[in-house]
């Protein structure tokens, strides 16, 4: 009996086969449209233009070159008829393409109203998103049977495609100056209620923010030090105080830590109560400490804090991740990757090359904060070149010294570089001098000053504070 079902099965799907495919497509539709354009020109022609129509929406291909001469004489604000556009298509040597002069008077010439332009150029659009996803099914189906390409990348590649033709078959909304107007009149009045408060996403850091206006949407923000400078526990400050305080949802993948690491790190940082303090045992804190620990805990709990922690991830699994968590989470903050050099990439170009690596990982981040309209926080590595500097620049880090890659000073909008002074002390005289002091050297920033924001850097907390500059900072500014 099963193998019964299993031939009628296959013999149905031989002939599903066999049967020719017929894409969507709506010929009078299309014929309705390119008429309404020389009955009402201006009208119709600025409709089409100002709604995305493109040559793609016409499946007919003698539809396809009409619409090309009827939008490039638009442009050159020559005239739209018959006769007119029967020359032109004559001078590009493409009339029997149309279909003789029959043809393009049929099309040029059918009956329609132009009270039918919205349904028609909905109906037109429909099959047009109809075929692109065929097209774009049917690459998958290439794709997935290619050795060539890392399965990552394929699912990478899927859902950009599938976004796109999601994004597209978005409404365009016609072009308000009244609309436009109020928004700026919200936007000034906001400025004036908010007295100098930043625009984007505050970081935590006042002096940071006032150089940066806050983590804006699209912008790549790259932290980068050596080892041991706190990188990762300035992250998860920005991080706390975006989920904590500004009630935000944040991603943040972890590539060298488990997140059981990183939570563990945010409640002290948050609580006040450091390891040390724990280890001496239940007893030795006090009942603000076990009640600030214990708030602690209930805040993370009702965040919206979202930690992935797959070692060597590629950049093409990470955004597909991002975009999913994004749909989960419409209202989601910002993005944090903790580190760069850590990721991976598994096109053959990358595969030859860590350079060319480094930079489809950081060009495949600053794509991604663009796509979501999102701020991504990237922490990098620093090369030794802090180390190998003398005299007074002894430790002080450059852009130049980012590892492996030019091109994470090119794609970043801004680039911190994190060092602690007391790191480089030659001596305990010149380490109880810096005490705690570190400083963010604010190298880029593409819309807004450079500069030194001053920190302090309390390692039992693993938190880094707000501090006045001294006076030597001052004096060397």
């Amino acid at each position: 009996m099963n193998n019964e079902k299993k031939e009628e099965s296959n013999f149905r799907e031989n002939i599903r086969r066999d049967q020719p495919v017929v894409m969507p497509q709506a010929p009078a539709i299309e014929k309705s449209l390119l008429s309404m354009m020389v009955v009402d020109p201006i009208n119709i022609i600025s409709r089409c233009i100002a709604d995305g129509m493109t040559e793609d929406f016409f499946y007919i291909p003698a539809h396809r070159i009409l619409w090309e001469i009827i939008r490039s004489r638009y442009e050159k604000n020559e005239s739209v008829d018959i006769t007119s556009i029967d020359q032109a298509v004559s001078d590009a040597g493409r009339l029997e393409a149309v279909g003789s002069h029959a043809g393009l008077v049929d099309v040029l010439s059918f009956s329609t109203s132009t009270a039918l332009f919205e349904s028609h150029f909905g109906t037109l659009k429909e099959k047009y998103l109809r075929r692109t996803m065929i097209a774009a099914a049917n690459s998958m189906h290439e794709l997935a049977h290619s050795e060539e390409m890392d399965i990552n990348q394929i699912l990478d590649t899927a859902e950009q495609e599938v976004m796109q033709i999601r994004n597209s078959s978005a409404q365009t909304a016609a072009w308000s100056l009244k609309e436009d107007i109020n928004a700026v009149m919200d936007n000034m009045t906001r400025l004036i209620q908010q007295k100098g408060q930043v625009q984007g996403l505050p970081t935590g850091y006042p002096k940071l923010d006032e150089n940066i206006n806050g983590l804006k949407p699209g912008e790549l923000f790259v932290i980068a030090a050596r080892p041991s400078m706190g990188k990762t526990s300035f992250l998860l400050n920005i991080v706390e105080h975006i989920v904590l305080n500004e009630k935000k949802p944040v991603l943040v993948f972890s590539c060298e830590m488990p997140s059981v690491q990183l939570v563990e790190r945010l409640l002290y940082a948050r609580s006040g109560v450091s390891k040390k303090e724990l280890a001496a045992g239940a007893g030795s804190l006090t009942r603000d400490k076990h009640k600030s620990l214990a708030r602690a805990i209930e805040e993370y709990r009702k965040s919206q804090l979202i930690i992935d922690d797959t070692a060597a991830i590629s950049i093409s699994e990470l955004r597909a991740k991002a975009r999913r968590v994004l749909m989960s989470h419409p209202d989601l903050g910002a993005i944090g990757v903790d580190y760069l050099q850590l990721m991976r990439s598994h096109t053959k170009q990358a595969l030859n090359s860590r350079e060319r690596e480094i930079a489809e990982i950081s060009g495949g981040l600053k794509s991604l904060a663009k796509e979501l309209k999102l701020p991504v926080i990237v922490l990098a590595q620093l090369n030794r070149g802090p180390e190998n500097r003398t005299g007074k620049s002894k430790g002080l880090p450059m852009m130049s010294d980012l590892r492996e890659s030019g091109a994470i000073e090119q794609d970043a909008d801004m680039i911190g570089l994190l060092y602690r002074s007391a790191y480089y002390a030659e001596d305990d005289a010149e380490k109880e001098k810096v005490g705690d002091n570190a400083n963010l050297v604010l190298a880029k920033n593409r819309n807004g000053p450079t500069g030194n924001v001053p920190l302090s850097f309390h390692a039992e907390l693993m938190r880094f504070v707000p501090r006045e500059p001294s006076e030597d900072e001052m004096e060397d500014s």
